[in-house]
């Protein structure tokens, strides 16, 4: 199982090494086989060393330059970062990143060997208009991605389940993810949206389910990691 944590704008560097620390301690008995992810804010980017990695939430598909605000290929090289989320809701959302806009960034980090998690899923109007219309939705998402890359990793976060305290069920899950998996080539499928230590058996027992990406319920150490050593 791959378990991945997603600050958004949550912690500070002080909190987040204090976060790390505490989680290593708890995690030191999980499975070998299970992998674990973090994604701090940029400004809490760090060399942290343990049985997990850092990745980066967002970063500018360039090397460096005049991009005010962002965080480039020189930045992340500082602290040995190579892996990324690309696609996530709220930035096609609040910072209105196209579909265009995502590709690009999806095929220069590919450019660089990152490892990358590609979010997708689909809001409250289209889930109520059925199946086939999610699935449309969702694929549509893959426009321009080089879904063969061999290190990308897909997660499905249906965006009326993300932050709310409700998840899908486990009929919407396992419905979506089996036919996703075979869009994707059978490539690593997480499940993200309200996902927490109440659910996690639940969800990670779903077919189709490799893991889970975590909102607010990884912010805590102790409930994160419940969710990985559930």
């Amino acid at each position: 199982m791959i378990y991945a944590a997603n600050f958004k704008t949550n912690h500070t560097r002080k909190s987040t090494a204090e976060y790390i620390a505490s989680l290593s301690d708890k995690i030191a008995t999980k499975n070998d086989e299970d992998k674990v992810y973090i994604f701090p804010p940029a400004t809490a980017l760090d060399s942290y060393v343990g049985d997990f990695t850092i990745g980066t939430q967002n970063a500018y598909p360039a090397q460096n330059g005049a991009f005010t605000g962002e965080i480039g290929l020189d930045q992340l090289e500082e602290f040995d970062i190579q892996t990324i989320l690309i696609g996530h809701s709220e930035r096609r959302e609040h910072m209105a990143e196209s579909q265009e806009k995502v590709a690009q960034k999806f095929a220069f980090f590919k450019e660089q060997n990152f490892e990358i998690i590609y979010c997708i899923g689909e809001p409250l109007h289209v889930r109520e208009e059925g199946f086939d219309a999610v699935m449309d939705y969702l694929l549509a998402q893959f426009d321009g991605i080089d879904i063969s890359y061999e290190k990308v990793i897909v997660a499905y976060e249906p965006i009326w389940a993300i932050g709310t305290g409700r998840s899908a069920t486990v009929e919407e899950i396992s419905s979506t993810h089996l036919a996703l998996k075979k869009a994707i080539n059978n490539k690593p499928l997480l499940y993200g949206g309200s996902a927490k230590p109440a659910n996690i058996k639940e969800i990670s027992a779903i077919d189709g389910v490799d893991g889970v990406l975590v909102g607010s319920a990884s912010l805590d150490a102790e409930s994160f990691s419940q969710m990985i050593l559930s």
